[in-house]
């Protein structure tokens, strides 16, 4: 067993991601030009009437110029068309393809609400700890060489980010704010209240950024309103319970817990279900006094803001249905308790302030246009500050009390359930072998004690009953020692335990599900001939496609055993000379005579395999090695032609042939006769689950359908350039489309 802090934490994202521009100890700078001298009314003007970018002159970031950049104001209720310091939305890439160290959208909040500039940083820094957020940090700003002041750096939630922390970009994507804004006498808000089938009734409280997915979202609400029984298929619901319990434990109600529901993502992995995201944390730690249903204009009603707000509110559906499932509840204070000792309790989130305000001090100092008085950003951290029409609680004013009265609170006060001596039965257990988790707890139910386990990243956790019945490799009966066998069915699997009694929950490790342990399988290692590069296809145009729609180059290994084989320390690389070139990740297997993908597109980013380096067309070298210098499998091939391969005929063993290719599935297909093509096709989504379409720049008059085992599933004769098939019937598999004399491959997964 083992809590491999650091690995996970780059797993999920946390610190993964914090390049340079994100380092939350150093102060960007980011500089403006305009050609025009009357940028900001044409700033001013495009934001009144929502016309989108106005194209700068140029923008430096650290002194990197990308020419021609788009840039507008931002903002709802810290946007004046009557004061300097706006927020900024830069869009690196909206008049050309640009990026800075891979990010194309820099978002700059102007710090209106906040006296203490450590608000949105700090907020960021704690969720971080329990969900995937933005990573934020600060960053001066300069416009036509005039330092307009410090702003606050925020990630922009969009695909990018999605893709590094959900490994997919193209799912049904929301951004859940009005878009019209929220403001008062806002009705329409995004509160995932039902409203009926008709998509429409929903346009003014969501933005979709997907180019699908009212359907899905309609789904979760009605979900939400009538199915609780389906709810952990279609949200994650760990994510979701965290989300409220950090809003509520920092009083932050610009969110979806205050009255206007709003500043969160909503993203479907490909799992079916949502996943939220927090996002706009400027007004956290009390500025923000609407709560819906009242008015919390003291900071004592702040500090004393009750833990189970709308709980009995149907227009917060995800508060007041979530919360009323008993386990749910549990899990939510054990989460807000969590949240409070690690960083309330513990003093953390004011040294972190204070270390904060140490760095921007004298950028502050020098912020001609902030929006209060450099005595005032120095005494909030402890001190209560007027902000406009509402006050800025002084941090510790705020956060130190109510810690206190939290935990005063019957629900923080009951006895909640210790786990200790978490193990597995074996530290190394074989693959596909099975292994008993004990854990010894205390003050719990007998039935109230479960291990939540899942074998990849990109899985949710499946939740099962440990035991104490001496019948479960668990000890004697009743002894307080709880187990649960599990299968390893790969090469890793991450793993934590949650327990509750009547009135309380607890999890190990405390951050689950987002931190958890990991259990290493021993896996069979590889020799040459046990697996080899079978085949390569290094021009891909048309013939199978990556998790993000792209088709990237690939190559294909096959494992000619009937064992697992771990890729721990095994390297590919498209050089002999530089074999090192990519690492397999630790817990890569390929499965017994089975096939393995790895896309050669140099974005390592996505999620599955993607190596490094991309593959030539007109001619490579590829090499499987180890850092010892063994080989266990290289080839080399000339120019390819487009969406023709180098494969091994027969499969795994035998000579390299140029054909057409067969991604995922065995070589030297009979009962197909495969030519190279004389009309350019186009067949898509691939894989895909209810129907493909082909599309061909010429027409063609035949088209026949074959399973993997050459069996005829679908024929047509007509003339056509486009062809819809339904294939929602068809069994999961690979299959293969014969048009006129030309072949494609494509794979059902339902």
């Amino acid at each position: 067993m083992k809590k491999l802090l650091a690995c996970l934490l780059a797993l999920n994202g946390s610190f993964a991601f914090s390049q340079s521009f994100y380092d939350v100890n150093t102060i960007q700078t980011i500089e403006i030009n305009f050609t025009q001298t009357n940028w900001d009314y044409m700033l001013d003007t495009a934001t009144a009437g929502s016309e989108g970018y106005i194209m700068a002159n140029w923008v430096k970031i650290n002194g990197v110029q990308f020419d021609s950049a788009g840039v507008k104001y931002k903002g709802n209720s810290s946007y004046s068309a009557t004061q300097v310091k706006n927020p900024f939305h830069i869009s690196l890439d909206a008049f050309k393809n640009q990026d800075y160290q891979g990010y194309t959208d820099v978002k700059l909040s102007n710090v209106a609400k906040d006296p203490s500039f450590v608000r949105e940083v700090l907020s960021y820094t704690i969720l971080r700890q329990y969900m995937h957020a933005s990573l934020s940090n600060y960053a001066k700003v300069y416009v036509n060489g005039n330092y307009i002041g410090l702003y606050v750096n925020s990630e922009s939630v969009s695909k990018k980010f999605v893709n590094d922390h959900f490994y997919s970009k193209n799912n049904a994507f929301f951004k859940c704010n009005p878009p019209a804004g929220a403001g008062p006498g806002t009705s329409a808000t995004p509160n995932l209240v039902y409203l009926g089938t008709d998509s429409t009734l929903y346009y003014s409280r969501y933005e979709m950024n997907s180019d699908y997915g009212w359907s899905d979202l309609l789904a979760l609400c009605d979900t939400l309103a009538i199915n609780m029984g389906n709810i952990e298929k279609i949200l994650d619901v760990d994510k979701a319970v965290w989300m409220i319990a950090f809003d509520n434990t920092l009083v932050n109600l610009d969110s979806y817990i205050g009255g206007f529901t709003q500043n969160y993502y909503l993203y479907e992995d490909h799992n079916g279900r949502f996943n939220p995201v927090v996002w706009d944390l400027n007004e956290s730690f009390g500025t923000f006094s609407q709560t819906g249903t009242s008015m919390l204009s003291t900071t004592t009603a702040k500090q004393q803001m009750t833990p189970t707000l709308h709980s009995a509110d149907a227009n917060w559906p995800l508060v007041q249905k979530l919360l009323a499932v008993p386990m749910y509840k549990r899990m939510y204070i054990a989460h807000m308790r969590t949240i409070l000792s690690e960083n309330i309790a513990s003093g953390s989130y004011f040294t972190t302030a204070q270390s904060l305000q140490t760095l921007i001090g004298t950028a502050v100092n020098t912020d001609a246009n902030k929006f209060f008085t450099y005595s005032q950003f120095t005494s909030n951290l402890t001190t209560d500050v007027s902000a406009g029409m509402t006050s800025a609680p002084g941090l510790s004013n705020l956060m130190n009390a109510r810690n206190t009265w939290l935990s005063a609170q019957t629900d923080f006060t009951y006895t909640h359930p210790l786990i200790s001596s978490i193990a597995p039965s074996s530290a190394s257990p074989a693959l596909n072998s099975n292994v008993t988790i004990t854990a010894n707890v205390t003050n719990a139910n007998s039935n109230g004690v479960y291990l939540g386990y899942r074998y990849s990243i990109y899985d949710p956790f499946k939740r099962v009953l440990m035991y104490d019945d001496g019948l479960h490799n668990d000890g004697a009966a009743a002894d307080g020692t709880f187990g649960t066998d599990i299968p390893v069915n790969s090469s890793y699997v991450h793993y934590y335990v949650y327990a509750e009694n009547n009135n309380a929950g607890m999890f190990s490790p405390e951050r689950a599900e987002y931190e958890y342990y990991t259990l290493f399988a021993t896996v069979a290692t590889v020799n040459a001939g046990e697996l080899v590069i079978n085949e390569v296809l290094a021009t891909n145009t048309t013939t199978s496609q990556d998790q993000n729609g792209e088709s990237d180059d690939w190559v294909e290994l096959y494992n000619n055993t009937p064992n697992y084989i771990s890729l721990k320390n095994a390297y590919l690389s498209d050089s002999y000379t530089n074999p090192l070139k990519w690492q397999f990740p630790d817990a890569a297997t390929v499965a017994p005579n089975s096939f393995l993908i790895v896309w050669a597109d140099k974005d390592t980013t996505q999620a599955g395999l993607h190596a490094n380096f991309k593959i030539s067309g007109t001619g490579e070298k590829l090499m499987l090695s180890y850092a010892s210098g063994t080989i266990v499998d290289s080839v080399s091939f000339g120019t390819q032609s487009a969406d023709i391969s180098y494969q091994r005929c027969p499969n795994g063993t035998g000579p390299f042939i140029t054909a057409a290719p067969t991604f995922g599935t065995t070589n030297c297909i009979t009962g197909i006769e495969e030519n190279e093509r004389s009309i350019s096709f186009k067949l898509y989504p691939n894989p895909a689950n209810s129907f493909i379409q082909v599309d061909s720049d010429e027409p063609f008059k035949k088209a026949e359908v074959y399973n993997a085992l050459s069996q005829q599933v679908y024929s047509f004769e007509g003339k056509t350039t486009s062809l819809p098939i339904d294939i929602s019937s068809y069994p999961n598999g690979v299959y293969f489309i014969k048009i006129d004399q030309d072949v494609l491959k494509f794979i059902v997964q339902h």
